[in-house]
């Protein structure tokens, strides 16, 4: 068997390492337009930033190591220009003398990857204006940032890479901005969970401007970056750093009539062949399934890449093993808040037909009174009429990697929130507390969908509202540290007494540090005739808004 592979890095060497243990005598060539063939691409801004200190800590592979060890071949500096699906054969371009040469094949594994999505500005091919994408990128970066001579830098971005570089830079001693043109960071978090990473990136320094879109780079006498210009401002640059989103690279694919989607995804089936027989895609340039719709949607994750990567090699004949999906997990380190998330976020849920139900918890990430412990909040997302977990998302200082994988884990299983309610999960104070913070969540969460109390995300709380009544149920003392602004204070131990100075005809929402006393004045408020009472979501630890 002559199994050829357009792209390497990391869905692209799994299929030809896999490929040579199943099928010792085929003959496996790798042709990749990088300058490396397997690298940590998701190392790279740690590298940029020093904490992972030599470009080589993030090698994987030499070609020489494929060709000694495994009897790969691998071109590296080559790309496929030409697809021939009738004659089983991939035109080939030397990048480095332009010579070209046609390769024959019997099976294609086209795993191309992505390219960065460069906005189309004045400036942006200016010095000191770089992408993420390869290691050549961040080797670049790393020696502008090793002169000393660099003060500022703007991340044209905000999504993970975008706030992984900005951190880094930041470390670096500059003076970072993050410019976004969507209204929120991180995409695929909800609201409230991007809106309490702005303001850690915020307190350490990292300036953000979402809803702007950057118009111009501006330029010095030698043709280097000086600052970028956005539709509300200007910000001086030493370095420009384009993270706007990737593309799939797959116009080659889809010359050879391939079948792509609209945003030049290539489409596989659960088996991860493609619409041209014997061709199959892997990778950040193709689709897979969404394990909770079922829709085709992308993933252009590490993780997904090394997963399809191994398991399309024992499809290359017969569909032997499908891919079962991804439902969107990911994790992110800005400074010393981590935000993690799986699922449906609660805009995706909507907008794939569920009737939701959410909500925010903070808890401590183990026992309360254990040294060390810290604050993370969780958030959870159900079906109404099934009590089908849909999604979560969990944000904070502490630990946020334990808890995002069992509710991933719980999802794929198709959990209900009363049975994420009830699990064994370990405990010891070191670790966790006695009811773990998704069990918490899972208990507010019941108390919700059986109707006995009402939430209110901050992002949906509508204080300008005149009828809003907003009580604060907190001690004084910590009212008076900091409160929402229109908020009136009576202490919960004092509600009985003073409930009076209340309308129980007007909209109210209660608000205390996390929920539990909100909660127990609400059911006060309600038995006491008030209709309509509220809870806030979080309370004012999850409270990402100004306070007075």
């Amino acid at each position: 068997m002559r199994l050829l592979i357009l792209g390497g890095v990391a869905a692209g060497t799994k299929a030809a390492a896999r490929a040579r243990r199943e099928y010792p005598d085929a003959e496996v060539t790798i042709v990749t337009q990088d300058e490396y063939v397997a690298y940590a691409g998701c190392g790279l801004p740690y590298f940029v930033g020093g904490e992972i200190s030599e470009a080589k800590e993030l090698i994987v592979r030499t070609p020489d190591e494929f060709k000694q060890e495994n009897g790969i071949t691998v071109l590296t500096r080559h790309q496929a220009t030409q697809i021939d699906p009738a004659a089983h054969t991939v035109q080939v371009r030397d990048l480095m003398t332009g010579a070209e040469d046609g390769f024959p094949y019997d099976k294609l594994i086209i795993a191309t990857g992505a390219v960065p999505i460069l906005p189309k500005i004045e400036g942006i091919n200016l010095k000191r204006v770089s992408t993420v994408r390869g290691l050549t990128d961040a080797k670049k970066i790393r020696a502008l940032l090793d002169t000393g001579k660099l003060h500022t830098a703007v991340v044209i971005g905000g999504g993970f890479i975008g706030l992984e570089m900005a951190e880094n830079l930041a470390r670096h001693g500059l003076t970072v901005s993050i410019v976004e043109l969507k209204s929120a960071i991180l995409p695929g978090f909800d609201p409230e969970i991007a809106a309490l990473t702005k303001n850690h990136l915020i307190e350490h320094g990292v300036q953000i401007y979402t809803g702007e879109g950057v118009t111009r780079i501006l330029g010095n006498a030698h043709g280097e970056a000086s600052g970028v210009v956005t539709d509300a401002r200007t910000l001086p640059a030493d370095l420009v750093i384009l993270s706007a989103g990737i593309r799939p690279h797959t116009e080659v694919a889809a010359a050879a009539g391939v079948r792509v989607d609209v945003r030049g995804l290539i489409l596989v089936d659960e088996y991860l062949r493609t619409s041209v027989a014997d061709i199959f895609a892997v990778g950040d340039c193709a689709s897979v399934r969404n394990r909770i719709t079922g829709a085709d949607t992308y993933s252009p994750m590490g993780s997904t890449a090394n997963k399809t990567g191994r398991l399309v090699v024992a499809n290359l004949f017969a569909p032997t093993e499908a891919f079962a999906g991804v439902q969107g997990t990911t994790i992110v380190r800005v400074f010393t808040l981590n935000a993690a998330r799986t699922g449906l976020s609660t805009e995706e849920a909507r907008a794939a037909g569920y009737d939701v139900e959410t909500v925010l918890v903070p808890t401590p990430d183990r026992a309360h009174y254990f040294p060390g412990n810290r604050t993370i909040i969780t958030k959870l997302i159900a079906e109404k009429s099934t009590h089908r977990l849909l999604g979560a998302q969990v944000v904070g200082e502490g630990v946020v990697d334990k808890p995002i994988d069992t509710l991933a884990l719980g999802i794929a299983m198709g959990i209900t929130v009363d049975a994420l309610s009830g699990m064994d999960l370990a405990y010891t104070p070191p670790f966790a507390s006695a009811l773990s913070s998704s069990i918490v969540a899972a208990n507010v969460l019941l108390n919700k969908l059986a109707g006995k109390v009402r939430g209110v995300s901050p992002c949906e709380l509508a204080l300008d509202d005149p009828a809003l009544q907003l009580l604060d149920v907190r001690t004084e003392p910590e009212y008076l540290i900091a409160a929402i602004p229109g908020a009136c204070n009576i202490p919960l131990a004092e509600l009985t007494e003073r409930r009076g100075e209340l309308d129980p005809a007007r909209p109210t929402v209660v608000v205390c540090k996390v929920g539990r006393r909100a909660y127990s004045a609400a059911l006060q408020l309600q038995r006491a005739g008030f209709t309509d009472v509220r809870i806030l979501d979080g309370g004012m630890t999850a409270w990402p808004f100004a306070t007075e």
